[in-house]
């Protein structure tokens, strides 16, 4: 099937939008439906791409565009399907980033479903199938039954391709590789090994669920290309669909009892009584020990980051945690005993960047700390998971990171924890007049001290290491104690103040000209 004959079908209406002729008569290959800003992992040459443009803001609207068609270019996709319900029209920006890498680009009417596309895609390239061709008729209403009373995706999976003669194996994966489903007698696959598979070899369909953020969102992969016929996978996959949907509405219920018990453990003096029953209610035992994570995707990734952290856990095992929200918006969950030995620093940090890749324009964020003993001591725990958290942010803020709060063993690190106008604040209040960018002396004085501090207090290795004399160098301290008020003798005013130059450097403080500026507004 080729590009115009696509395009050419009145029944879909599709609008194009940019093209030229050698374009329009390349072979369609298959279909990939997307919403991730970058989607080159997951399109295969020769494949239509279906976006509902999700993705897309008209703030930095062009490089987003850019961002996305030169993913096409790369991953060599035959033509953009645009969806025009998200926008009410395709984008000007994503069209002409199209026709500078030369992706033909089409709009797909707001009425128009994306499975009617696909299914035309399909039945058009391998031609009309027969009624066995997909499911048979007892089946459909078997499967059908099956997810009205929620069963699971294996139980789907393995009813749906138990009827192929030569017992065809499927999977169902997540993004990150995790294996949710699979048919009877399959090998799991290892996650890094289904991450490949899914960017290439054999087919893949995606299960489209508007329930399930990029983090949760499940394929459904045979290894064999030719073991089923395109259409009954598409079925599959929508079965698969209402199942994961049915699955996240029980989901939302639980994580309302967990949100509720994030509430208590948040606030001054929890009551114990009340975090019992909380525990109760979200399925946890009374007795611990826990451990506790707070994750966040930024605010462009408000609300996905609950899904991020639940398919963390799901990948070290630790399916029976909590996950909820803390009254801030902050994704947190409590994983009880019986899986707390695999929620380890070393087991987090290897599914981490897996989670993380499914939805490279965010930056995933966690934080987490020493296990908690009992209930009682879960407010603490949620404390350092936050702190960690904040620490996360501020040492990484446009990369994804973990942190651990035990890890912060340095002055250094336990300052990355604190907010950056907190430090900002706390090194102009230490610093004062030695960030005064107008003051000639202010930077070489700067200098010294740091270098004073960094050398133990040692005037020699000062001197040494400024290229100065000794005297210059006590009389420069001699100025930066007056400055301060400091005693550089002592060694509590010698911490203060190094740690007002840690502060300096992770929260930005420039010169200085945050300091004038305020300053200026002040007057």
């Amino acid at each position: 099937m080729h590009v115009e004959h696509l395009l050419g079908d009145e029944s879909l209406g599709l609008r194009l939008l940019w093209a030229d002729g050698v374009l329009l008569r390349r072979e369609i290959n298959g279909v990939t439906v997307t919403d991730l800003e970058d989607p080159a992992r997951f399109v295969r040459p020769g494949e239509a791409v279906l976006s509902g443009l999700v993705w897309w803001t008209p703030e930095a609207g062009r490089a987003k565009a850019e961002r996305f068609v030169s993913a096409l270019r790369d991953a060599d996709a035959a033509v953009l399907l645009a969806g025009e319900e998200t926008h009410g029209s395709v984008p000007d920006e994503l069209i002409e980033a199209c026709s500078r890498h030369g992706i033909p680009v089409a709009g797909v009417p707001a009425h128009v479903m994306f499975r009617s596309v696909t299914e035309t895609v399909y039945l058009q390239q391998w031609g009309e199938l027969s009624r066995h061709d997909a499911l048979p008729e007892y089946l459909r209403g078997r499967l059908s039954r099956l997810v009205a009373r929620d069963a699971g995706p294996r139980e789907i999976v393995e009813t749906a391709f138990a009827h192929l003669a030569d017992g065809a194996v499927a999977h169902v994966l997540t993004a990150a590789g995790r294996t949710v489903a699979v048919t009877a007698g399959a090998d799991v696959l290892p996650a890094s090994e289904a991450v490949g598979v899914l960017a290439g070899g054999g087919v893949t369909v995606p299960v489209d669920s508007d329930t399930a953020s990029p983090y949760e969102r499940w394929y459904l992969h045979l290894p064999d290309p030719a073991a089923a016929p395109p259409r009954l996978l598409h079925e599959v996959a929508a079965l698969l669909g209402r199942s994961q949907a049915a699955q996240a509405q029980l989901r939302t219920t639980a994580r309302r009892a967990v949100g509720e018990l994030g509430a208590l453990l948040a606030a001054d003096g929890a009551d114990a009584v009340g975090v019992e029953g909380a525990l109760r209610a979200c399925g946890l035992p009374a007795e611990g020990p826990y451990r506790v994570l707070a994750v966040a995707t930024g605010a462009r990734g408000e609300g996905l980051a609950e899904g991020a952290l639940a398919e963390v856990l799901a990948g070290v095992g630790a399916e029976s945690a909590a996950v909820g929200r803390l009254p801030d918006g902050t994704a947190f969950a409590v994983v009880p005993e019986a899986t707390t030995g695999t929620v380890t620093t070393t087991g987090l940090g290897e599914v981490w960047s897996r989670v993380a890749a499914c939805e490279r324009t965010l930056p995933l964020h966690g934080g987490t700390g020493s296990p908690a003993t009992d209930l009682q001591d879960l407010p603490r725990a949620l404390a350092e998971a936050r702190y960690a958290l904040a620490s996360a942010r501020s040492t990484a803020p446009d990369a994804s990171l973990l942190t651990d709060a035990t890890t912060l063993t340095s002055l250094e690190a336990l300052l990355t924890g604190v907010p950056a106008q907190v430090r900002a604040a706390y090194t102009r209040s230490v610093l004062g007049p030695l960030l005064d960018i107008r003051s000639t002396s202010a930077t070489p004085l700067l200098e010294t001290l740091t270098t004073f501090l960094a050398c133990d207090g040692s005037w020699a290795r000062t001197a040494e290491a400024l290229h100065l004399h000794v005297n210059t160098v006590h009389y420069r301290i001699g100025r930066i104690e007056r400055l301060t008020g400091r005693d550089l003798s002592r060694l509590t005013d010698r911490l203060d103040l190094w740690a007002a130059l840690l502060c300096r450097a992770d929260a930005g403080v420039t010169g200085d000209r945050r300091a004038h500026s305020s300053t200026s507004r002040a007057r």
